[in-house]
């Protein structure tokens, strides 16, 4: 009964993960350690290999469609895994309320960023997915040039600390700083988003593993779930209004941040 709930677990965080485009793991995380009783940092460990099984069944269906900025993801991803790799040891430094009450933050942040761009941001991907048709599986990209380089990486390596520090793949801040900053087409920044975002989790998830600190038992259903969500994702975004899966996942982000932040309260009262 556990395994099958941890597969349809794994599965929704998936179809979420690959549609956004800002993996599993910031749905995963807090669900495993409020709901399933992991130790945070097992969830973390744990919720980082359902990062990286989203990252590889997604992009795979991306890079058929040539959305994915190859060189592009590459050069961010030297900073974004610099980051990860240097939390994922730091990380056996901080306590298990330290921990709580940043992915608490982070989920706030996200869902606030995530509901200010969603209206405006995906109005506009709608309008450029309405106009491009697909021909032999390959989308048609409107030109453009990445710009402001040092942006984008300062940010990729900020989201990888995240990532090592939080198990979660990043996404939340270099999909926004893509597409807001660096003159990234929003289906593109979806697309090498995902691409990136298993090579952070790999980063830090090695350290974990070496700790003890990835439940295999927990991990190997949820990985199940997680490439079969994340490979329906990745071939319904084209075809899926995302406005309303976007302002879905808000919802959920801030019911568990609220949630988290409840625990901590209840903790300390304790």
């Amino acid at each position: 009964m556990l395994t099958a709930l941890l597969v349809v677990l794994g599965f929704f965080a998936g179809l979420l993960g690959a549609l956004t485009g800002i993996g599993g793991g910031i749905l995963l995380t807090p669900i495993l350690a409020l709901h399933f009783g992991v130790p945070i940092r097992q969830a973390i460990g744990t919720s980082l290999i359902a990062v990286i099984t989203t990252s590889a069944a997604s992009s795979s269906v991306h890079l058929q469609r040539h959305t994915t900025d190859i060189r592009l993801g590459m050069t961010l991803e030297l900073a974004t895994a610099f980051g990860a790799a240097v939390t994922a040891y730091l990380v056996g430094y901080f306590n298990r309320n330290v921990l709580e009450g940043l992915f608490a933050g982070f989920l706030l942040y996200s869902s606030t960023t995530i509901l200010l761009r969603g209206g405006k941001v995906k109005d506009e991907e709608e309008a450029q997915e309405e106009a491009p048709t697909p021909s032999d599986g390959i989308t048609v990209i409107p030109p453009y040039e990445p710009q402001h380089y040092p942006l984008g990486l300062s940010a990729s390596l900020v989201a990888g600390g995240l990532s090592g520090l939080l198990g979660i793949g990043g996404g939340p801040i270099k999909v926004p700083v893509m597409y807001l900053f660096m003159n990234v087409p929003l289906m593109v920044a979806t697309a090498t988003s995902n691409f990136m975002i298993g090579v952070t989790a790999a980063a830090s998830a090695m350290v974990y593993y070496r700790r003890g600190d990835i439940l295999v038992e927990v991990a190997a259903p949820l990985a199940v779930g997680v490439f079969l969500g994340s490979l329906l994702g990745a071939r319904m975004a084209p075809r899926i209004q995302t406005k309303y899966v976007v302002y879905l996942l808000v919802g959920i982000m801030l019911y568990l941040a609220g949630h988290m932040i409840v625990h901590l309260f209840a903790g300390g009262a304790a």
